[in-house]
């Protein structure tokens, strides 16, 4: 049941990554922020879901990737409110 739910979740954090992109192919730069960062998320998931071999300091770098690109969407967004 778990791991259904975990795959689920894997799955729609892809389709946030895609619309994301969508969105930032049609004009607005901004998003390939999120989309990058849920793109990352994917991958730390799968890696963790199949135990792949992934060493910590790359986890620690793709997660303050992910972190910075959410916050330079987020910073861009609110400038255009």
């Amino acid at each position: 049941m778990l791991d259904t739910l975990q795959f689920f979740s894997i799955a729609l954090e892809a389709v946030i990554a895609v619309i994301f992109l969508m969105i930032a192919i049609r004009g607005r730069a901004f998003m390939f922020g999120l989309a990058l960062t849920f793109a990352i998320y994917v991958g730390y998931d799968l890696a963790r879901q199949f135990a792949w071999d992934v060493s910590p300091p790359f986890l620690i770098v793709g997660f303050f990737v992910a972190t910075v690109s959410a916050l330079y969407s987020a910073v861009k967004l609110y400038r255009r409110l």
